[in-house]
């Protein structure tokens, strides 16, 4: 069954979201029968790479807070996330446009390695302070999953993804999707948000109970005379 998610690499409760939806999978005893797909989303497209602009910086002039307001907030968030054992470090945080990072996910999706680029991407910005729109940074991810390095740099120097990427976000506005993280299981569930563990274990059992009436991992076979490869024929 598949499990599409809608992010967006520098938010934070993606990540956080990230991580409840995969303690609720270990949990689950058909987690092997899941597929997970990332989908792009850009909370700010237009976003531009300052270098000196930091996020509590950014989020109150964008959103028209004070600095003590964002401070705070910032602060929240933190303790949401160690509460899922990820240490967010705001404070070495590089504000950047994601549309490049979103561009390599999709390169990545096409050999597997999806997920893993999306982990390394959201560790790259939240607990590493490293600039995620800096084509070093985004290569060495790349080979670290085990990605080609001349296709990462054909990806990088060329407008290559940019129509999925886009595409992305224009399926996500199609279906309603106004936030992210947004979890949409088999097409017919959807969990907006960062939502306890709990809730994304109960959305699996729902959606798969139903997932698996339409494709069971078992045939319901009707006996007959035949032959099997050990040479015995009843």
């Amino acid at each position: 069954m598949k499990i599409e998610i809608w992010s967006d690499v520098i938010c934070p409760f993606c990540y956080i979201g990230k991580r409840r939806l995969e303690a609720a999978i270990a949990q689950f005893p058909e987690a092997e029968r899941l597929e997970i797909e990332w989908k792009s989303f850009q909370l700010d497209p237009d976003l531009k790479v300052s270098g000196h602009q930091s996020p509590y910086q950014y989020l109150a002039e964008r959103k028209g807070f004070s600095y003590e307001q964002s401070v705070a907030m910032h602060q929240n968030v933190t303790e949401m996330a160690a509460g899922e054992g990820l240490n967010y470090d705001f404070e070495h945080a590089v504000v950047a446009n994601s549309f490049d990072a979103h561009r390599l996910l999709h390169l990545a999706k096409r050999y597997g390695r999806g997920d893993e680029v999306e982990e390394s991407l959201f560790s790259a910005y939240f607990t590493e302070g490293k600039n995620i729109a800096d084509p070093a940074v985004l290569t060495a991810i790349g080979l670290n999953a085990g990605l080609d390095e001349a296709e990462i740099k054909q990806v990088l120097e060329t407008d290559r993804y940019a129509r999925e990427v886009h595409a992305d976000v224009h399926e996500a506005q199609q279906i309603g999707v106004r936030g992210v993280p947004f979890f949409v299981f088999d097409r017919k569930y959807a969990i907006s948000g960062a939502q306890p563990m709990e809730a994304f274990l109960q959305t699996l059992e729902t959606s798969f109970g139903e997932w698996q009436q339409q494709n069971p991992g078992k045939l319901n076979i009707s006996e007959g005379p035949s032959c099997s490869t050990d040479g015995e024929c009843e």
